[in-house]
């Protein structure tokens, strides 16, 4: 399943880290990982919350495919409009999501503000 992720910079420099393998482990204050479905709703977060938060008013759009037999096993959730769907993996999980993870994760977007 191919999947998208908006981060900011600070997330986007340990995914380089990383060698753009895998997402880093959540703050205590985040329980899950919401990796989206589609590109327009990872925009969407990318352009109007990243941008808006990040002290360096920068928003990325990432695009990565999961091993559809591992992340079938997660619920489409829509938290929104028809195309906010995304799915809910706990913190915990997150180290076997990644293993996961087919190829690199390509930075496909970027916004600026300010």
């Amino acid at each position: 399943m191919i999947l998208f992720r908006p981060v900011g910079s600070a997330e986007l420099d340990l995914i380089r880290k990383s060698g753009y393998k895998e997402f880093p482990p959540r703050l205590p204050e985040q329980p899950v990982f919401y990796p989206v479905l589609n590109e327009r709703y990872a925009a969407e977060i990318a352009e109007r919350w990243n941008v808006s938060s990040a002290p360096d008013c920068k928003g990325f759009v990432t695009r990565f495919e999961v091993d559809d037999g591992y992340v079938s096993k997660f619920e489409v959730r829509t938290v929104g409009r028809s195309y906010h769907q995304e799915l809910w993996i706990p913190a915990d999980e997150l180290d076997i999501f990644n293993s996961h993870i087919i190829g690199t994760i390509s930075v496909i977007r970027t916004f600026s503000g300010g």
